[in-house]
């Protein structure tokens, strides 16, 4: 006998178990099928995000921080410490136990708002009625058929493989892999300068590791603004110490017990680089495959993405799908608002997501954050634009911290003042850039922003400041 729900979410990810939540708080008889399971063999909700992704990483950044600080920065507070170490495996049991009380949570929230938490691997069977059927695997076995009047695909997405190498997260690694290190790697390689790249190099860089970063694109992250861009590159190889090599072309890859040896060309000069570790962070591609896609009939693009319109509606009637298994930004935080959207669009209500205001956060030290269009997108639009910027360097709050590195943009429409970008390096401007996001949502002008009082001293200020500055009259600069 099948269960019935009104509506059945496909993932247990950021989109996921959002949607999930959404939908039974809208009055839906809801379930959420998810198939993750940790290290131990048992389920853990929360998808790639918080198993294997944003959030341990961002707790590996933190440990490798603190034990920087310690080592480089105390000293200037007075503070002597010697004989400092790290326990690679303490740090790695801290970032265990953050993952499994965020599961717990997840949990918690789906036994109070009476989401059923199913465990397997669902596929689409066909359609009976007006009802979707759904089976639910567990190491090949069927455990459990459900019937849906609306299903949420939210599958999200696995690390693209580098073709001809395996990935055995042992010598090769992916972003599981390089989450899991028992040992601080002597060298480590990386392939592909993104988000994955520069957070897993700065983690284990910091920890002293020799870290090498191979790009094939000839620019320094081509979709950030390259003012910030550029200064990004020059504070995490001088500062920070990564060797990023730009233009590469990857020739063939030996991996053996001991070490990876990576064939490469950069300006016509063939390299052989022997690593100990190599981190693959080449992109992700959608998780499609065995949902079942073929047999009923849903259509997928040409990058193996499941078609959807504005909405998130597929060509399939009461079938959606959203986050990293969609076109987009694969960003958790898209994924969740794509979530909640469609749970209150099956409910017959019109909200919005706003692609245009969606930001991006790189968790390196300094961070890296941006909302909006870049310079070089304005100038190849041909949209008139103003622009203001201002440094962290005279910061009262950024010399307090010992983190005076940085800089803030704005870009507003010339005649209307309108913000149509912001973007920053420097520290903490992961929780700064929301105000270019409340901002820009808001549709403020730039003197908006910089008629707002901003506490002192704060890192805001420098959000103001380039504000002041869009209108050249900039009060510290």
């Amino acid at each position: 006998m099948s269960q019935q729900f009104d509506v059945v979410v496909i993932g247990g990810g950021p989109g996921g178990y959002v949607a999930a939540i959404r939908a039974a708080q809208l009055g839906f008889n809801t379930a959420c099928v998810d198939a993750f399971k940790n290290p131990e063999g048992k389920p853990s909700l929360g998808g790639t995000c918080l198993n294997v992704g944003c959030i341990p990483s961002k707790a590996l950044l933190q440990s490798s921080e603190n034990f920087h600080a310690v080592q480089h920065d105390f000293a200037k507070h007075g503070i002597t410490v010697s004989g400092a170490k790290m326990d690679v495996a303490a740090m790695l049991e801290r970032k265990t136990g953050i993952i499994t009380k965020n599961a717990a949570g997840i949990s918690f929230l789906f036994k109070k708002n009476k989401v059923a938490n199913i465990h397997g691997l669902a596929a689409l069977k066909g359609r009976q009625g007006d009802k979707w059927l759904i089976e639910v695997t567990d190491n090949g076995a069927v455990v459990d058929t459900l019937e849906a009047t609306n299903v949420i695909i939210a599958t999200g997405s696995s690390p693209r493989q580098l073709p001809g190498l395996a990935t055995d997260n042992h010598m090769v690694l992916d972003n599981e892999g390089a989450l899991a290190l028992t040992a601080v790697p002597k060298r480590l390689g990386v392939i592909g300068a993104g988000v994955i790249g520069l957070e897993m190099g700065s983690v284990w860089k910091r920890l002293g590791a020799e870290v090498t970063i191979l790009e094939a694109a000839p620019t320094f992250l081509a979709a950030a603004d390259q003012q910030i861009a550029k200064e990004a590159f020059k504070t995490l190889t001088k500062d920070t110490g990564l060797d990023i090599k730009l233009g590469v072309k990857i020739g063939e890859i030996k991996a053996t017990k001991k070490h990876v040896t990576v064939h490469y060309e950069l300006n016509g000069e063939a390299v052989a680089a022997e690593f100990d570790k190599l981190i693959v962070s080449i992109g992700r591609v959608p998780n499609t495959a065995g949902l079942g896609a073929e047999a009923v009939g849903l259509q997928l693009d040409e990058r193996g993405l499941v078609a959807v319109d504005d909405h998130c509606h597929t060509n399939l009637p009461g079938i959606w799908a959203i986050g990293d298994v969609v076109r987009g930004p694969m960003l958790a935080h898209k994924a969740s608002e794509e979530g909640v959207a469609v749970a209150e669009r099956i409910a017959g209500q019109k909200p919005h997501v706003d692609f245009g205001v969606i930001p991006w956060v790189i968790y390196t030290s300094p961070e890296i954050a941006w909302v909006g269009k870049t310079e070089e997108q304005l100038k190849a639009e041909g949209i008139e634009y103003k622009k203001g910027t201002s440094g962290f360097a005279a910061n009262g709050r950024a010399l307090g911290l010992g983190q005076a590195q940085g800089t803030v943009k704005i870009l507003a429409d010339a005649k209307t003042d309108r913000i149509l970008g912001l973007h920053m390096i420097g520290p903490m401007v992961s929780e700064l850039v929301t105000e270019g996001v409340v901002s820009m949502e808001f549709k403020a002008a730039s003197e908006d922003l910089a008629r707002i009082v901003h506490a002192h001293p704060s890192l805001s200020e420098v959000v103001h400041e380039a504000a002041l500055a869009a209108d050249k009259r900039a009060l510290h600069g």
